[in-house]
Parts: structure tokens; C-alpha cells; sequence
């Protein structure tokens, strides 16, 4: 293994009210090698975005990364300027929002913004930039780039926003893409399109991808690794193929089960009890023991540890679900 691209050790983000400060993300543990996908999965409100945007110190007031390290490259980002962080951002680290709208300036053209996001980090014309810009759109599946180019956001669907947003992510090759749940507005074969684009990228230029979905469909075709989300907490991580086909987590269990891509046509799908607890409300103990089959006594008094296996597959539970229980 290399030094990993992004080392995460235990970030911690809290968001304040008269009544406290409450943990959105409570102590998060990530490493991503360069070259490689990690899908991000769990249900809303477990954390996913929250620690996408504490990666690239984006979160505002109330909020505030309070605890942790985010090393890039050996370069701890919670330590780095503003100035820095803004050379990296949109150069060396992207992001591509869940809505399109926080990336693209409604009073520019699409041209005029994605040939910046070039000129601001590269040394070229701008009719090179747009060049570079109408090969990116064709990438991601719009036709026609050139005129594209010169059309503003509002002349575009919501999806076809989302697939610019994208483009402009992959316009400078970045060695880290954190995208978050991109592909929710488009339509399945878009999505496949784009899906390619970016193991293309990752292939051919080592660029590394943090994706944060709650499609373990999506994880499955995209990913190499997958860290599974609940209640602000990694609770299980590994290969795709063994968390997938051997969860030991009974939340991961559980998510597989409620997910259609795994239940043979016509059976019901395995609905999870409850739901998640919101930051403020979090029960003692595992925070996923109020809703789980496998609970124990001791679940209510101690907060399990990690538990790693030499492959590298790990999971949080006292419990865990025996090997060879298919989802």
C-alpha cells in the first residue's frame, strides 16, 4: 500500500444551538489510497454530506470541524489558510454538489465559468479553456458543447446543470473527487455515462474519489471500497465485494435488505425499524441499537470499537452478523 492521497483520524463536526453543541460527525476514521473509489453510503441524515464538506473546511456557522485531522498529501487541511485552501479547491481537490445551483453563477455563462475554473489554476488562452470546456460537456453526454458554452444555467434542466457541474469537477484531472450523491437528478443511462467517465479518470490519471450516495446499486458498479455511515460514524468498511456480500454490521445488513437490487422480483423488501436519530437525540451506547435485531445489554452501556480483520474489512458492533448470512 502507498501513503493514502487523504487520511482522515477522527474528524469531528459539531453544529451549536442555545442548547449545546451537537456532533454531526463524531469521530470519523477514512483513508483514501491515490487511484482509488470509495463510496460513502448510509440513509439521510447519517452524517455523508456533513463530512464531505469538513474535508474541504466548508462548513459555516453554526457549524464547526472541532476535532480531527484531514491530511492531503501529508498536509493537514484543517491547518492550511484560506488562500491555500482555495488553490487547492477546484485544482487539486473538487467537489460536485448534490445541487448544481451552489456551483454555477446564474449571471455567467456556462463558457465564461468553466474556461475560469481552467485560467484560475492553469497557464492557457481562453479560447484554449474552452476549448478544454467543450471536450469536458461532451464527456459527461451534452450535445452540441459549443453552443453550450455560450447558454447560461437557466437555459438548462436540472440535470443537464448537475452534468456541467460535473464536467467543470474533471476539467483540471484533480487528484481528489468528493462528490456528493451527483448522479441523484439524472436518468439511468446519464448516469452510467458518467459513472465511466469518472473510473476513466481515475484509471488513467490516478485521480482518487470519495462518492457519497445512498445507492449501494451505484457502489456496487462504481467503487473499490465502500464505508458504511450511521448516526455520524463510520460502523463498517472493506472491499466492495466482502461488505457487500458479507456484512457484518447489522445496519449494513439491514440497508442491503431495504435495497431492491438485492431482492429477487416480487419479494418484499426487508424495511429497517425507526429511523435515525436526530444529532441532538443520539441514544447511549451504539447509536444504532434502538433500531436493531441483533442488540445486546451491553449495546446500551458501551460504544463498540472497531474490530479489523487482516483483509482490511471492518466493522463496529458487539454483535456482529455471523459470516455467511447473505444479504
Amino acid at each position: 500500500m502507498t501513503t493514502p492521497l487523504l487520511e482522515v483520524r477522527g474528524l469531528k463536526t459539531v453544529f451549536h444551538d442555545l442548547a449545546g453543541a451537537w456532533p454531526a460527525i463524531d469521530g470519523v476514521d477514512l483513508a483514501i489510497q491515490p487511484g482509488e473509489i470509495v463510496g460513502l453510503v448510509g440513509e439521510s441524515g447519517s452524517g455523508k454530506s456533513v463530512t464531505g464538506f469538513s474535508l474541504v473546511q466548508l462548513i459555516d456557522p453554526p457549524g464547526e470541524v472541532v476535532a480531527g485531522d484531514v491530511l492531503f498529501k501529508g498536509e493537514d487541511l484543517r491547518q492550511a489558510s484560506e488562500e491555500r485552501l482555495r488553490s487547492l479547491r477546484g485544482d487539486r481537490i473538487a467537489m460536485i454538489f448534490q445541487d448544481p445551483l451552489m456551483t454555477l453563477n446564474p449571471v455567467l455563462s456556462i463558457g465564461e465559468q468553466m474556461s475560469e475554473a481552467i485560467l484560475e489554476h492553469r497557464k492557457c488562452s481562453r479560447q484554449e479553456a474552452l476549448t478544454e470546456a467543450a471536450k469536458a460537456l461532451s464527456r459527461v453526454g451534452i450535445p452540441s458543447p459549443e453552443t453550450r458554452l455560450k447558454q447560461f444555467p437557466h437555459e438548462f434542466s436540472g440535470g443537464m446543470r448537475q452534468r456541467v457541474a460535473i464536467a467543470t469537477a474533471l476539467l483540471n484531472a484533480p487528484d481528489l473527487i468528493i462528490a456528493d450523491e451527483p448522479t441523484t437528478a439524472l436518468d439511468v443511462t446519464i448516469q452510467s455515462q458518467i459513472l465511466f467517465e469518472v473510473q476513466k479518470l481515475s484509471r488513467e490519471t490516478g485521480t482518487a474519489v470519495l462518492w457519497i450516495t445512498h445507492d449501494l446499486a451505484v457502489v456496487a458498479e462504481l467503487a473499490d471500497r465502500v464505508a458504511v455511515m450511521y448516526a455520524g460514524r463510520i460502523v463498517e468498511t472493506g472491499t466492495v465485494d466482502d461488505v457487500l456480500s458479507t456484512p457484518r454490521h447489522p445496519y449494513t445488513l439491514g440497508l442491503l435488505g431495504s435495497s431492491a437490487a438485492t431482492v429477487a422480483p416480487g419479494e418484499r423488501l426487508k424495511q429497517i425499524n425507526g429511523a435515525a436519530p436526530s444529532i441532538n437525540a443520539r441514544p447511549s451506547g451504539c447509536p444504532f441499537r434502538t433500531r436493531c435485531e441483533r442488540a445486546l445489554p451491553v449495546c446500551a452501556q458501551i460504544d463498540p470499537s472497531p474490530q479489523a480483520r487482516d483483509d482490511g474489512h471492518s466493522y463496529r458492533c458487539h454483535n456482529p452478523v455471523p459470516e455467511g448470512i447473505a444479504p
